[in-house]
């Protein structure tokens, strides 16, 4: 007791003596007899090297173990420097506050922000060892662990990332990772084409970590899933963390991961996440979250469930559906027993969804902690851009098609794609359907009802798309600016605002397939027997039922059965052509999928 009290000193102290811009510097030399000396004084018949090893927050250690003492200030000072990088603990951006620029330095910056989607030439002015704010709840910090915990692989893969990022990530995952924990670090680069992340990158983490770190290099682009798949290869952990190489972690992140992998080997564990501003750098805290999705397989932050709340403890794990993607840890034994990711996916989107679903299905949990936290930073800019959106697509169809059974239809609605010959080639799923039949999996009706009831489900469409008419093709039916509750007609895209679903009670529903209980669900279109005009409404707030009810078959009217009016467009020459009720006069609608 008497140790620690005094021990838990020690980082601070040697905050307050390291150099501040403009001082004399301090060689590490310098400070580590200081810190031997509180380790002797406060247990003297034990090693204090091994003892002050323990100190969860004593950065310095990891890179004391692995150079050698009377080299370790030199060699770290020079290999960051030639980098034009910075290592310490002050400087700008200390504590996770934000950092700035002088107006030169920020019209230098404006290139560099643009190609990376952060501001990489800020990132070079801040130190790669700095603190970034405790955000646990305080519960966590008063919780205790095991001693022997499983040791780890941590994964980052990048693809043309600014050099300083990925090696602050590096650092920090060293900092504060316990050193007997940290089996390896292994960096997966995607086939980048920057120099600096060549050569320099190699030299530096080989000289700066020797026999800790690895590089993976793909001989050509995979895509961040298949990337991943390869750190998993070589990975030689008992459990594997897979993180984005723009993170920094928080102090005692890694020990609650890990004791809950050890109790159960069949859980995956995500971390709370914090924001990086990409701007500023300064590290926001985000609020404790579960991971969803929406029909499209866009992942999002949702509510954590109605009984996290009601146990009334903010450090209790958080059961969540699935995850955003840019962290997981999980058992490298297990992982490679359900299949990994889909190798079958390109690029990335929907894989974290799927392994979500699976993990789940087949006999796994899946879990956010609040007691480990890990930054991240928002690009406004990704590196594999190109064409994302179809790709997400294409794999969310892959996830619909082995994994969703009848609510498969729900994300070809959400797209907007016809369940038949949707025009996308999704490749062959036989092997993942094969997976999931050997593995024994649960169905996804399951899922719905016990992992993800806020989800919300349209099992009753009967038919979906754009609805053009056929007096005015090339405009179709558009949900408009929402605070106007109205209709209107609008030139045909496709997007959400024209996803009109017509469903067996009769109701005519126009927008984005909702989420979540908790958020807006789509509108009805209601005849209210006094405007011309047709609203869009909330349907359960419609007193009469009859006039959010409407008859209509394909390539036929659309008439309200309340009103006996018929959803029709009126040109008005230059004026332009306006959506009306009336007294039916013909007019046909066509709407473009239909279910079966």
């Amino acid at each position: 007791m008497i140790f620690f009290e005094a021990a838990k000193w020690v980082p601070f102290i040697i905050e307050e003596i390291m150099p501040q811009k403009g001082e004399k510097k301090i060689s590490l030399e310098t400070v580590v007899p200081f810190v031997f000396l509180v380790g002797s004084v406060c247990i003297p018949h034990l090693d204090s090297y091994a003892v002050l090893k323990r100190i969860p927050s004593l950065a310095l250690l990891p890179a004391l173990e692995r150079l050698p003492m009377e080299d370790a200030g030199q060699t770290r000072l020079s290999l960051s420097k030639s980098l034009g990088l910075i290592e310490g603990y002050g400087g700008r951006g200390k504590g996770g506050l934000p950092a700035t620029l002088s107006p030169a330095e920020e019209e230098k910056a404006k290139g560099p922000h643009e190609k990376y989607g952060y501001n990489s030439y800020l990132s070079e002015k801040i130190s790669l060892d700095r603190s970034i704010p405790d955000y646990r709840p305080t519960k966590c910090k008063e919780l205790k662990y095991a001693k022997e915990l499983p040791q780890i692989s941590i994964i980052f893969i990048f693809v043309n990332e600014a050099l300083s990022v990925i090696l602050r990530s590096v650092h920090s995952a060293v900092n504060h990772t316990p050193t007997h924990l940290l089996k390896e670090i292994i960096l997966v680069d995607d086939n980048s084409d920057e120099e600096e992340l060549k050569a320099p990158l190699e030299e530096y983490v080989h000289k700066r970590y020797p026999g800790l770190v690895k590089v993976v290099r793909n001989q050509k682009r995979e895509g961040l899933i298949r990337a991943r798949i390869e750190g998993w290869k070589v990975a030689t952990g008992q459990v594997t963390g897979f993180f984005d190489a723009h993170v920094e972690f928080t102090a005692g992140w890694a020990e609650p991961v890990l004791s809950r992998i050890q109790e159960n080997r069949k859980r995956v564990i995500l971390p709370s996440i914090d924001n990086i501003k990409q701007d500023t750098f300064e590290v926001q805290r985000y609020e404790n979250s579960a991971h969803g999705y929406s029909w499209e397989l866009w992942c999002m932050y949702i509510s954590p469930p109605k009984d996290w709340w009601d146990a009334g403890d903010p450090s209790l794990p958080i059961r969540t559906p699935a995850m955003i993607g840019c962290s997981f840890v999980v058992n490298r034994k297990f992982f490679g027993e359900i299949g990994l990711l889909d190798p079958g996916m390109d690029v990335y989107g929907g894989e974290n969804i799927e392994l979500g679903i699976k993990v789940w299905l087949c006999g796994g949990s899946m879990e956010v902690l609040p007691c480990s936290r890990v930054a991240h930073i928002e690009r406004k800019k990704k590196p594999y851009n190109s064409n994302i959106g179809f790709y997400t697509k294409r794999n969310a169809l892959r996830v619909a098609e082995v994994w969703m059974d009848d609510y498969k239809s729900h994300v070809y609605i959400a797209w907007n794609l016809p369940l038949e010959n949707p025009g996308i080639d999704i490749g062959d799923v036989s092997e993942r359907r094969a997976l999931r039949k050997s593995l024994k999996c649960k169905n996804f009706q399951w899922y719905l009802d016990h992992v993800y009831p806020e989800m919300r489900r349209y099992n009753n469409t009967i038919a979906y798309g754009e609805l053009r008419n056929n007096k005015a093709k090339d405009v179709c039916l558009d949900q408009g600016p929402l605070e106007n509750h109205t209709a209107i007609l609008y030139p045909c895209h496709g997007w959400g605002p024209q996803l009109a679903r017509y469903t067996k009670e009769g109701f005519l529903h126009l927008g984005a397939l909702g989420t979540t209980t908790l958020l807006p669900d789509t509108r009805c279109l209601v005849d209210n027997s006094k405007s011309r005009l047709p609203q869009l409404l909330d349907c359960d707030k419609v007193k009469s039922s009859l006039y959010k009810r409407w008859n209509f078959i394909q390539n036929g009217a659309i008439m309200n059965k309340g009103t006996g009016r018929c959803l029709e467009v009126e040109n008005r020459g230059l004026a332009g052509i306006d959506l009306i009720l009336r007294s039916c006069t013909g007019q046909r609608w066509t709407i473009k999928n239909s279910i079966k």
